[in-house]
């Protein structure tokens, strides 16, 4: 404590009542040029003052401090032991030591202190410049990552566009037996393909979605064992290409999850694809499912590549890749596995990976919380079988000749009366010159928005007991909500899921 008062970086001085001084630290030596002996017992504070000084003194300092006891920032000059002068700022104030009184100043230099200021003031402009710098890129940082997730909705949406009228041309084919086997060959290619392709673009929106906190899951009670149907359903034809032999191993009695339908197979198919891609051809992979008390676990086993342990954390994080040395040919965009974490988590749930390594396969674990009803209870909802035959008439309404005209030849092939309309005034005119019972819409038209199509239409009187289905590539819930608002009755997004639209028609 001695080498802290001595050492102050401001004069100490401690004085009686009447002044003289008692104590004093070295550093208020240095500056009045005293020794300590010079001034202990020997002089008074006032001693030490100009004769203004002196005066202020006597008739402001002594008097504050009898009734204040305290008094801040008095500036005063002191002389100096060879009579210079030096200003000081002095702050005292009045205690109680023991059974005395004791006045305690601390004194500064005033240039010291305006060094001290101008430093302070440089170091804060510095710190608030470098934090204006963080801001400017934290800010930058955003943007970038707003421009990139408006990216990956832009993307989708305009590759929704082609395949509409890809996927259409593709069910036509499917529709007949070429005897040209190389045909059908080409044909089987470009249903695979269109359906990869769709799985992609479905993917990329639902990253978007997530990154904006958007991605709607609507729960219900279903049982694991139909996603998984679904799932390797979808993924049976790059097994089959890649001559892979798959296995899966689901308990004798069904378990039942709350969750998202859709969202529960996506998380299958996510991980079926993922394995599929990452096993050289000819590889096995393992799909096991087991209960954990209140939890399933869901295991994804593949003989694949393998995944280097310092890669393991980052495995799940949007656009990962694996470095090009441990990947294969078919890497994909680094979005699938992104998703599969975002699902489960919306679920209340975990996704977890390990390997032995490069070249030892991997296994995916994903553990979900069961229903707490397990209960086994027939569906009766599951569409068995295709609608009914009918000779209802449908109006296409797309700008897009291909996307209207595929989807119209399709709807033909199933027994339906077609006409398309290639913008919003087309559609109102032959709405009721060609007494359509259903309206297909494409929302983004040259002349005017499919939502104001629907609004005049609706307005009509003749329009009762029309259908309305918005088509877009947008399929985000404000979408689908602005669809409802317009007084759309469904709303779908492209490409048209086929099997989904005829389920709406019957």
């Amino acid at each position: 404590m001695s080498e802290a008062y001595e050492h102050a970086p401001c004069g100490l001085v401690s004085t009686t009542t009447d002044g003289t001084i008692v104590r004093v630290n070295a550093t208020f030596c240095r500056w009045t040029g005293y020794q300590a002996d010079e001034l202990l017992d020997q002089r008074r504070i006032q001693d030490l003052l100009t004769i203004g000084g002196k005066v202020f003194q006597q008739t402001h300092l002594a008097p504050l401090l009898q009734m204040q006891r305290s008094v801040a920032e008095v500036k005063l000059e002191i002389r100096r032991r060879d009579g210079r002068k030096v200003p000081m700022l002095i702050n005292a104030v009045r205690r109680t030591v023991g059974e005395t009184e004791q006045d305690d100043f601390a004194c500064i230099v005033v240039n010291d202190r305006h060094k001290y200021e101008v430093e302070l003031l440089h170091a804060r402009r510095q710190a608030e410049e470098a934090l204006e710098a963080r801001t400017a890129a934290e800010e930058a940082l955003q943007r970038a990552d707003r421009h990139k997730d408006e990216f990956l909705a832009t993307l989708a949406h305009e590759l929704r566009n082609p395949l509409a009228p890809i996927q259409a041309a593709v069910r036509l084919l499917t529709r007949k037996a070429f005897a040209d086997e190389q045909l059908n060959w080409s044909t089987r290619v470009l249903e695979r393909q269109v359906a990869q392709l769709g799985r992609l673009v479905d993917d990329m929106l639902d990253v978007s979605r997530i990154a904006e906190g958007k991605l709607e899951v609507r729960k219900q009670r279903i049982s694991l064992a139909t996603a998984i149907d679904l799932a390797v359903e979808g993924v049976r034809d790059l097994i089959r290409t890649q001559s892979h032999h798959l296995r899966v191993d689901l308990p004798d009695a069904p378990l039942f999850v709350n969750a998202d339908p859709t969202r529960l197979t996506q998380i299958v198919l996510n991980l079926l694809n993922n394995a599929a891609k990452y096993t050289p051809p000819g590889g096995t992979i393992d799909l096991a499912v087991r209960r954990e008390g209140d939890e399933l676990a869901m295991a994804v086993r593949d003989t694949g590549i393998g995944i280097a342990p310092e890669h393991l954390d980052t495995l799940f994080d949007i656009f990962s890749q694996l470095p090009e040395g441990h990947s294969r040919s078919g890497g994909g965009l680094g979005i699938g596995l992104s998703l599969v974490r975002a699902l489960t988590e919306q679920h209340g749930g975990t996704v977890t990976v390990t390997s032995a390594g490069v070249g030892m396969g991997s296994e995916f674990i994903v553990r979900l919380p069961l229903s707490s009803d397990q209960t086994i209870v027939q569906n009766s909802d599951a569409l068995d079988t295709w609608p009914p035959r009918s000779r209802r008439r449908i109006l296409v309404v797309d700008d897009s000749e291909d996307s209207a005209v595929s989807l119209a030849m399709l709807l033909e092939a199933d027994d339906y009366e077609t006409h398309t309309a290639a913008d919003g005034h087309a559609a109102l005119r032959l709405a009721f010159e060609f007494q359509a019972d259903v309206l297909l819409v494409d929302i983004g038209l040259p002349d005017m928005s499919g939502y104001d199509v629907a609004r005049q239409i609706l307005r009509d009187p003749r329009s009762s007991g029309m259908l309305l289905i918005a088509l877009t590539g947008w399929a985000q819930e404000r979408d689908i909500q602005a669809a409802r608002d317009a007084g759309f009755h469904h709303h779908l997004a492209k490409p048209v899921d086929y099997r989904q639209l005829l389920q709406i028609l019957k």
